[in-house]
């Protein structure tokens, strides 16, 4: 795969993202506060998975553990 067609391939999902969130009628501050919102969110949702999961995780295993023997 060359660039030329993985830039093309990037648009198209870009594109398709605009058409799902109907972002591509928006005015350009009201993207820039949307994708802010979206990205904050993303990065809110990656934090708390990186920092609660293992715990859960290891919880749930010593309990399985403890269960089976």
């Amino acid at each position: 795969m060359d660039i030329r067609s993985m830039k093309s391939y990037l648009y198209w999902l870009y594109c398709q993202f605009e058409l799902i969130t109907c972002s591509y009628l928006m005015e350009p501050w009201e993207k820039v506060l949307f994708y802010s919102f979206n990205v904050a969110m993303l990065l809110a949702v990656l934090y708390t998975a990186y920092v609660f999961v293992p715990g859960h995780v290891s919880t749930a295993l010593q309990f399985f553990l403890h269960l089976f023997g």
